[in-house]
Order: C-alpha cells, then structure tokens, then sequence
C-alpha cells in the first residue's frame, strides 16, 4: 500500500475561490479514503479529481468555507438511493451542536417535505479519535474560536492535518510524536484564530518545522514569501507521500 494527502485547496475564507478553499483527501494507492472538511470549493475540487462524490468525511469545524459544501453533497446524496444513510460524517462532539445549528436544521430541508438533513448521512460523533476502513484516526482539539470548537486530525506515523488553528505545541508534542508530516495552518501574519509564520517560527523546534507543510494562507505572493522564509508551502493539488500508518 502507498499512502498519500492530496491537497484540494490551501487558501483562508478570503483566498479560497483563488487558492482552493483548504481541504485535503486521504488516499490509499491513489483512491480517496476521507475528506477532511468540504467547502465549495473543496466539493468541487474533489469532483474534478475523483469524478465522484466523497464516501467519508471528517470536519474539522463549520465555519463555512469548511462546511459550504455539505449541502450539496446532501442532495447529490439524498437522492440517490444507493449512497442515501452510507456517507460517513465523523464529527467531533464538540462541533456536533454548531453543524446542527448551522447547516442540519435549516427548516424544510427539501422541497418536498418528510426529509430530515440527517438522513443522507451516517453521523459517526467522535471525541478522542475514530476507526475507519481498518485504521485508526486520533481527534484532538486546536486554538480556533472558543475552546472545543475546531479540532486536528492524525493518522498515527502518516500525516497531522491541524485544520485552522493557534500555534498548538504543545499538542503537537503528543499528536505529531512519530516523524508523520504535519499540515499547518500558516500566514505571513498571525491573528487571534490563525497562525502566523513568524509565531510557528517560535513555538516550534527546528525539527518539528522541518516536517511542517504550510496552507491556509491569504495569496500566490504570500506562499511565495512563505517559501522564502525557507518553509515547505502547499499548493492546491499538490500530492504529499506518506509514510504507512503505524499499526
């Protein structure tokens, strides 16, 4: 088996139309395992690359340049009697209530009635971590917004997706222990819900940093200064190897 993170987009809400709204699939020898998050443009981006619609997500919190997409993928699912109730939604606890109130109890869901917004679904709620297609996937939480709403994603001596965070070293310390890639959120300059290069250059050690693949940036010129500053900087479509997962 050879696995890989292809990333779908690398921008911030303002970027995300230009840069790909920042999402990434899973893949195991090249076939999508698990999207992580579904903007649009995520959604369309997955489309193009897959010509199919996602079997499984994880979301990593609903601000809507993560979550834009679930409506469309809830009627391209609701309607087809073969994938209705299969999609897998891991969500952790924490994100459940904010994915009910703003997407899942929109009223009417479908013009026709006797529809609940659940039902395309499997939800799968998740607090330390999931098992899907025979692997395990750590869920931890990160520094976006208020406590326990956005949380990162492992697969265990593969891959660390951090979803839009703070500097975390502490639970990079833990979560991002065993050489695996780690997919940050990074721009040129920081704010209180987002990272910026010059705080991961301080928090972080050397060596974790050299493992670090920057996205969630705002512009093509500020991945450009990224790159600059020495950093490995993501571009959408961009395919990263990946160690196997530990067993």
């Amino acid at each position: 088996m050879s696995w890989s993170l292809h990333f779908l987009g690398v921008g911030n809400s303002q970027a995300a139309v230009r840069l790909g709204s920042a999402s990434a699939v899973l893949r195991r020898d090249d076939a999508p395992v698990l999207m992580v998050d579904c903007g649009q443009e995520a959604l369309t981006a997955y489309q193009d690359a897959y010509g199919a619609m996602p079997d499984a997500l994880f979301i990593t919190h609903v601000h809507m340049d993560h979550v834009a997409g679930l409506e469309r993928l809830f009627f391209a699912t609701y309607f087809d009697p073969a994938r209705r109730g299969k999609v897998r939604l891991y969500v952790p606890v924490g994100v459940l209530p904010h994915l009910q109130s703003r997407v899942a109890d929109y009223p009417g869901v479908i013009a026709e009635g006797d529809a609940n917004w659940w039902d395309a679904f499997q939800l799968v709620p998740v607090t330390r971590g999931f098992w899907h297609a025979g692997q395990w996937y750590d869920v931890f939480p990160v520094r976006h917004h208020l406590p326990d709403t956005a949380f990162g994603l492992r697969l265990p001596g593969s891959v660390v997706w951090t979803g839009d965070t703070r500097p975390i070293p502490e639970m990079l310390a833990k979560f991002a222990d065993a050489g695996e890639w780690v997919a940050h959120d990074c721009a040129l300059q920081g704010n209180p819900s987002h990272s910026g290069v010059d705080e991961l250059e301080r928090e972080y050690p050397p060596a974790l940093l050299s493992r670090c693949v920057l996205y969630h940036y705002a512009s093509e010129a500020d991945g450009e200064a990224l790159r600059a500053r020495g950093h490995r900087v993501a571009r959408a479509g961009d395919v990263l190897a990946l160690a196997d997962p530990s067993a």
